[in-house]
């Protein structure tokens, strides 16, 4: 809201962009912050090797992600989020589609971020972009 007056109104003017500017650089910093931690301990990070073993039995939620990914950066926290919430009831796993790229080839995935789920290594559900957590829980709970 800008407020013009005739004798010294610009003050006010100055004052509320400077409001409105720092919250926007609080927000910015706020969320970068939350987007540099490391990833949660329930986490497990897949590789090419690892892949087939890590979601041959149970149900596994797989985040394929790269590290230049600005959407990959804002879903990371939310699957941490899950991990920890989830614990052991299921397997919640990272894989990096930059050095592991014959895994992503393998199962197709063009886009990022990508969410696969499987139960007893069979892709059962499948996430596209950024998700809410609780529709991401839901479909594990779904296969639990």
């Amino acid at each position: 809201m800008i407020i013009y007056e005739a004798d010294g109104g610009s003050t006010i003017v100055y004052i509320l962009s400077g409001a409105v500017i720092g919250y926007i650089m609080y927000s910015f910093f706020k969320a970068k912050k939350s987007m540099n931690k490391p990833p949660s301990e329930n986490i497990k990070i897949l590789t090419d090797d690892s892949f087939d073993k890590a979601i041959k039995t149970g149900v596994s939620l797989v985040d394929f992600w790269a590290a230049w990914c600005g959407p990959c950066k804002v879903l990371g926290p939310i699957v941490d989020e899950i991990a920890d919430e989830i614990g052991n009831k299921a397997n919640i796993c990272k894989l990096d589609i930059d050095r592991n790229q014959k895994t992503a080839a393998k199962l197709g995935i063009r886009n990022i971020p990508t969410i696969l789920l499987f139960k007893n290594g069979k892709p059962v559900d499948k996430f596209v972009g950024v998700k809410p957590k609780g529709i991401m829980l839901k479909a594990i709970n779904r296969h639990l």
